[in-house]
């Protein structure tokens, strides 16, 4: 992995705000830095490592604590770990990163912030309407809480930014803390926008992000991701 540190990237926030779109361009990235990477997507967890698990607390906290467990054994034997997991209760995003830090890896809390309106506005499948309108309930941030990070290492507003501004932090706090090589600015390479619903204002920047030479990564794990269903996780 070159000169770059394990460590895990934990985006955390409600559903729809974009995480699963933000952990395909941040593996994408970074294999380009010849990174070898893993992402574990809340979606494809459920339908695979915690397959039969509800949405009660209990059942909420024993998936993050799976997901943690993996990204534990990926970051401590060299492997960056992105996880892209609902994940609403601080004290288990707590306990994940205590986890992870024990072993001698970084664990980098990366909240992916949006209102509910423009969630609401975002979704497709309606959910968030039938949750406000009390149809659903148990819903993440409407019917069943969601404790936001009190100091989150990085926080995106995807509402208000392009998600190349926000990839563009994320990656510029992992440069910043050694965990990642700065990228060689003679080679631009554009990242196409994926965020729904989003608006425009001055926090948008250049839709450039630029990388070095594209690598290769080493798969340990059956991809679990690059679904982008808006579902509870």
């Amino acid at each position: 992995m070159s000169n770059n540190k394990a460590f895990t990237l934990w985006l955390t926030g409600l559903s729809g705000a974009g995480k699963t779109t933000l952990a395909a361009l941040l593996v994408t990235e970074l294999r380009a830095r010849d990174v070898r990477v893993e992402v574990l997507d809340g979606d494809e967890v459920r339908t695979n490592l915690s397959k039969g698990l509800g949405f009660s607390k209990e059942d909420r906290d024993t998936n993050i604590r799976r997901i943690g467990y993996v990204c534990r054994l990926l970051s401590r034997n060299g492997v960056v770990t992105v996880s892209a997991a609902i994940s609403p209760y601080s004290a288990t995003r707590d306990e994940v990163r205590r986890s992870v830090e024990q072993d001698g890896a970084r664990f980098i809390e990366v909240f992916v912030k949006c209102p509910i309106a423009v969630l609401a506005a975002r979704d497709v499948k309606g959910l968030y309407k039938k949750a406000l309108a009390g149809e659903l309930q148990g819903f993440t941030g409407v019917s069943d809480p969601y404790e936001e990070p009190l100091a989150p290492d990085v926080v995106v507003e995807t509402d208000r930014e392009s998600v190349e501004f926000s990839l563009s932090k994320i990656l510029s706090a992992l440069e910043q803390r050694g965990l990642i090589l700065k990228t060689d600015l003679s080679k631009p390479r554009k990242v196409r926008s994926l965020f729904s619903g989003r608006s425009k204002n001055h926090t948008q920047r250049s839709s450039t992000v630029r990388v070095t030479e594209r690598g290769t990564s080493a798969t340990i794990l059956t991809k679990l991701f690059l679904r982008s269903r808006l579902k509870r996780r």
